[in-house]
């Protein structure tokens, strides 16, 4: 009999889609499953009780789950006080994402909220899993921060007692691979252009490059909101004739250009596993990333630049150019190394 597993995924979006989606297409498990848009981020983590209030009654209808797989989005203490026939079903809670290690942008403001709904589901959880080892050691200190900041009666030990429950399981992405030859000094950036991954610095490394007279392309991939950052506006003004795509393009257009691709970079200041990089990596592309986050258990020290130093990520761009650094393998990290360890999760 196939092992029942209710599935809570409260922000549809990237990572989230792709993961969700991959699980229901590989493990052989009955799936129950309910998700809301990837939008409206403060309401969704806060409001998810309340907007499956109606659905989640009429999914369990019968049906009574072996179960819970429920994202980090997901205000997993509340569902389960909320709906008793969960209140004893073994749960894993799983961290594409910590609220502790989010960086803000312009105008944004800090919140407790998203913190507590995660501090809560993860003591709710019988096991939590998080996509790299940087996601679960930036909670756990932020854990520890945030109880260092509240006045009195505070736990003793919820470091340990949430540590014993952590494991590590990366979102399972298909490798690629590569195919066809290398467009010479090519620059993959596929990335969202927002404030997170720093496109400011990547224009700077553009600069540097153009400064040292190299010959490059750019490949501009990463998905755009409607308003244009200044940096892309700039880039696209200033390497006008370096471009040589720009801008969404189909799955089998992207996977054409990534396998394409010399060099993929990433500035970014926020990033749990890096998806993106590693797709582009799978393909043959050289990385070149910040020493920081997630990339320090992905990437050799050689293709990490201190954060926002624009010429030092320069040097590495032009070493990869020059034959001085290879393609990193990333196997580890993808689906063919993690999906038996998923499988054995909830396949009986």
């Amino acid at each position: 009999m196939k092992t029942k597993v209710l599935l809570l995924s409260a922000y549809r979006s990237d990572s989230h889609a792709s993961w969700a989606d991959w699980l229901q297409q590989y493990l052989d498990v009955d799936w129950r499953v309910l998700e809301l848009p990837g939008r409206y981020f403060r309401w969704r983590i806060r409001g998810n009780p309340l907007s499956w209030l109606e659905a989640l009654p009429e999914l369990l209808n019968g049906w009574q789950p072996d179960r819970i797989l429920a994202t980090s989005m997901v205000d997993i203490s509340t569902i389960r006080g909320l709906f008793p026939q969960l209140a004893g079903v073994p749960l894993d809670y799983y961290f594409h994402e910590n609220q502790f290690a989010y960086p803000l942008g312009a105008g944004q403001h800090s919140s407790l909220d998203p913190q507590m709904v995660q501090l809560y589901g993860a003591l709710a959880a019988d096991r939590l899993w998080f996509n790299s080892e940087f996601n679960q050691t930036s909670f756990l200190d932020g854990v520890g921060q945030l109880l260092k900041k509240l006045p009195d009666h505070k736990p003793t030990n919820l470091r340990a007692r949430l540590q014993q429950k952590c494991g590590w399981l990366p979102v399972p992405l298909t490798a690629i691979g590569s195919g066809g030859d290398k467009m010479p000094g090519l620059i993959v950036w596929n990335h969202r252009w927002e404030y997170d991954k720093c496109p400011e610095v990547f224009l700077a490394v553009l600069q540097s490059l153009q400064q040292r007279q190299l010959d490059f392309k750019l490949a501009l991939l990463g998905p755009r909101a409607k308003q244009i950052p200044p940096a892309l506006q700039q880039i696209e003004c200033q390497f006008a004739e370096h471009i040589v795509v720009n801008g969404r393009v189909s799955r089998a257009d992207y996977v054409y250009w990534l396998q394409r691709a010399e060099v993929v970079i990433s500035t970014a200041k926020h990033e749990f596993q890096g998806l993106s990089m590693l797709e582009a990596c799978s393909a043959g592309a050289i990385p070149v990333v910040p020493d920081d986050l997630c990339y320090r258990e992905q990437y050799p020290p050689e293709h990490r630049f201190p954060v926002a130093d624009a010429e030092r990520a320069a040097d590495i761009v032009q070493a990869a150019f020059t034959g001085q650094l290879s393609s990193v393998d990333v196997q580890a990290w993808l689906a063919e190394s993690t999906a038996a360890r998923w499988h054995t999760l909830f396949v009986v």
